[in-house]
């Protein structure tokens, strides 16, 4: 017996995180009561597919078999969300019914989401599919027009966009000529009075000097004092002397964004900064929040800068959540069904209070807090956390005469070009890995004996750990590529014991 079963098959993308998955939408339209089955783990919103593309076809002047259609998504065990999957459903049934040539899928991905009037929309995380069907060698990709451009940003992939399904179709079937997009997007034009500048900050020489050492290097940055003295503003405007984004990092960000429907969905050279508040959920700041593994803040701030203002106001438990990412650089969320790694390489910028009304080790002013209430609120920063931290700065309130002063600061592009150029030395001595992040081996080989032995001496008068030891000699390293340095000496490792041993204060 010969089956009357015919068979089409559809290539798109289900997104896992961040992580896009190639899934073959196999459509097959038989002999049988007329109606249509979904399988292979679909979502609310996958299984609402069906009357959204029954009325999108009739609306677009096609015509819906009145047989029994059995669609798979392949593969079946991994689950399937969001309404990207619309539109290779809808072509798929009008190949597999006879409306469409069957073989002009070969080579492309389609992703979008169809209205009931037979219009395309845009879906959350197109970026992520186009880099997605690139990785995997796809020529083609056919999504719909609104977005569209920012696919168009990944090199090497046609973009074809339509407007409405009877336009997609023609697309495909060869009717109507395919044109893709021209490739690139315009990123927004940076706002640099978002941030200010360097040069705003009045006083503080230490802090300053531990900001550019922190960006050159990417290091992680503790700032300590009493209110008012310009620990927000020396932490907001980090990000001013970083160096742009290379185009890779550019698609990664944007990927992240695009996914949780953040203003940076296109791609951008500038880092981006998150500040959440200090109110914050663990499941907010890891990823996670309300039951769906959606990035959070520290994957928001991928390739950028994370500021947590008033540091001790946020709970331990929230605190700790940042321990395993700061050290891996990515976040795990363990759902029911699947697993999923969010990208969480950030440079954190912390800022705190030395005690709970401000005042510790203030020059004029004295502090009320009680022991036992200092000690609790200094109980929220861990050990291992502070360790995580590469440098540690105090401040202390600046005087009246330099507040109302001259600016005695040097601006933000003049202290910019110096990171840039300390980030080149390092990427041509290591390849294009921040200090931070560099094998300690592979900075004690450019370390001399005395600079070795001044470290461990100064690290173990403080009981120091040996993952401090290594951040520290890293920090060392960043020093001496700021002085165009290939030698760490003991004048770099006494700069950065300076940088690490001045925290909290007692």
């Amino acid at each position: 017996m010969v089956s009357d079963t015919r068979l089409t098959v559809v290539d798109t993308l289900a997104l896992v995180g961040v992580e896009p998955r190639p899934v073959r939408v196999e459509c097959a339209v038989s002999g049988g009561l007329p109606g249509l089955r979904l399988v292979g783990l679909p979502d609310a919103a996958v299984r609402e597919a069906g009357e959204r593309v029954r009325a999108a076809l009739q609306r677009s002047g096609f015509r819906w078999p009145s047989q029994r259609i059995v669609v798979n998504l392949a593969p079946a065990d991994l689950p399937k969300g969001g309404a990207g999957f619309d539109l290779p459903l809808a072509l798929g049934i009008l190949a597999a019914s006879g409306q469409l040539d069957p073989d002009r899928f070969d080579g492309l991905v389609v992703h979008g989401e169809v209205g009931l009037d037979g219009s395309l929309r845009g879906v959350p995380g197109a970026l992520a599919v186009a880099v997605g069907a690139r990785r995997l060698g796809v020529r083609r990709l056919l999504v719909p027009r609104p977005g569209a451009e920012v696919t168009a940003t990944v090199d090497g992939l046609d973009v074809w966009a339509a407007d409405d399904l009877a336009e997609a179709a023609a697309l495909v079937g060869g009717t109507r000529p395919a044109r893709p997009l021209p490739s690139g997007a315009t990123p927004p034009a940076p706002d640099p009075s978002v941030h200010g500048d360097l040069g705003d900050v009045r006083g503080q020489p230490v802090a300053r000097r531990a900001v550019e050492v922190a960006a050159a290097g990417g290091h992680h940055l503790l700032l300590v004092g009493p209110p008012g003295c310009g620990k927000s503003m020396l932490a907001r405007r980090l990000v001013t002397v970083l160096p742009d984004l290379d185009h890779a990092a550019q698609l990664e960000v944007a990927s992240v964004h695009g996914i949780a429907g953040g203003p940076r969905a296109v791609p951008s050279p500038r880092p981006p900064v998150r500040a959440p508040q200090s109110g914050i959920t663990a499941a907010a700041l890891v990823g996670g929040a309300g039951g769906a593994a959606r990035p959070g803040e520290l994957s928001l701030a991928h390739h950028g800068v994370l500021v947590l203002d008033e540091l001790l106001e946020t709970p331990r438990a929230v605190l700790d959540a940042l321990r395993q990412p700061l050290e891996d650089g990515r976040v795990t969320i363990d759902r029911a069904r699947v697993r999923v790694t969010l990208p969480a390489r950030v440079q954190l910028v912390a800022t705190t209070n030395p005690c709970p009304c401000g005042l510790l080790g203030h020059p004029r002013r004295t502090c009320t807090c009680r022991p036992d209430r200092l000690a609790t609120y200094r109980a929220r920063l861990s050990g291992p956390l502070m360790d995580r931290i590469d440098v540690h700065v105090l401040l202390r309130p600046v005087s009246r005469a330099r507040l109302t002063g001259p600016p005695d600061g040097e601006a933000s592009d003049r202290v910019a070009s110096r990171v840039r150029a300390a980030r080149e030395r390092a990427c041509a001595r290591q390849g294009p890995v921040l200090n931070r992040d560099v094998a300690r081996a592979a900075v004690d080989a450019t370390t001399t004996a005395a600079a070795r032995r001044l470290l461990a001496e100064g690290l173990e008068a403080l009981g120091a750990s040996a993952r401090a030891h290594d951040r520290c000699l890293r920090v060392a390293r960043t020093v001496a590529d700021l002085a165009d340095a290939d030698v760490v000496t003991g004048d770099h490792v006494a700069e950065a014991l300076a940088l690490r041993l001045t925290g909290l204060p007692a």
